[in-house]
């Protein structure tokens, strides 16, 4: 494990190698109320598996990992004060927004790119990366939540991802999307702060559906009763430092408006889980 605590300025810190640790940890006040999460914030792959038969062209791509992600997430833990848990590993490795019975979990063809390393791993191989990378980032953030819990401050949890400005030809009009399931507590206001921008098109279960079972909203959010958002912010709008601080500050500004105003976000509600 690797933990940083954020310095209130200056630049921000490289993402761990997965061969020191599959997850990385940022500091936080729990009181914040918030917890940060970043399931693809590294396209890197442990040196034994190389670069799983892939150009590194291909790395930099999406399939690797959410391009911009990671520093948005850690834009905004600094802004809050608040915990984050992000991947060090690409997604390409293990996917950790994916349930342990997902066929997605380890993708041999990615958006028309096949992943030589991937075409002939079996349960074994399966269930090496799940013991070395899914579960331990899984356990880390439920460790991060019990904390939090404990310390009588159950956190709202905020995941972000980053999503292709094209998909198969056709252009995607918005420029964020706020996934979420069964629980609106958070997502809907969050849409609502968001879409007060006359110049946003803020997308509601867009480009994605947040109803996925098993994933990482599903199993740290749904089914523990907590309150949380998915946000999806598109590639091409924070694919450099400029870009990643301009929607750091406009998710800041929506982000403290849901904390001021929408009821009930701290509460757990029962699920019958672990949590309860």
């Amino acid at each position: 494990m690797v933990t940083t605590t954020l310095s209130a300025d200056g630049p921000l810190p490289p993402s761990p190698s997965p061969d020191e640790t599959p997850f990385e940890i940022i500091e936080g006040d729990v009181a914040s109320g918030l917890l940060f999460l970043c399931d693809h914030a590294s396209n890197a792959l442990p040196a034994r598996y190389g670069s799983l038969g892939l150009p590194e062209a291909q790395l930099r791509r999406h399939i690797g990992y959410d391009i911009g992600a990671r520093g948005l997430t850690l834009l905004l833990a600094r802004a809050f004060g608040a915990p984050a848990v992000l991947t060090t590993f690409s997604r390409l490795l293990i996917d950790p927004n994916r349930g342990e019975d997902d066929p997605t979990l380890v993708m041999r063809l990615s958006d028309g790119a096949v992943v030589p390393g991937n075409a002939r791993h079996d349960a074994v191989e399966r269930a090496a990366r799940l013991e070395a990378f899914h579960r331990p980032y899984h356990r880390a953030i439920d460790e991060r939540i019990d904390t939090a819990i404990e310390a009588g401050h159950p956190p709202a949890i905020v995941s972000i991802h980053s999503f292709t400005d094209v998909w198969r030809g056709v252009p995607r009009p918005w420029q964020a999307g706020i996934l979420w399931d069964s629980d609106p507590r958070f997502a809907v206001p969050l849409i609502a702060a968001l879409a007060r921008d006359p110049a946003l098109t803020i997308g509601d279960n867009e480009p994605y559906d947040g109803a996925l079972k098993n994933d990482c909203m599903y199993r740290h959010g749904t089914a523990c009763g907590l309150a949380h958002a998915l946000i999806e912010v598109r590639q091409d709008l924070i694919g450099d430092d400029a870009g990643i601080g301009d929607w750091a500050a406009r998710l800041e500004v929506a982000l403290r408006q849901v904390l001021a105003s929408a009821p009930g976000l701290h509460d757990i509600r029962p699920h019958g889980s672990r949590c309860d």
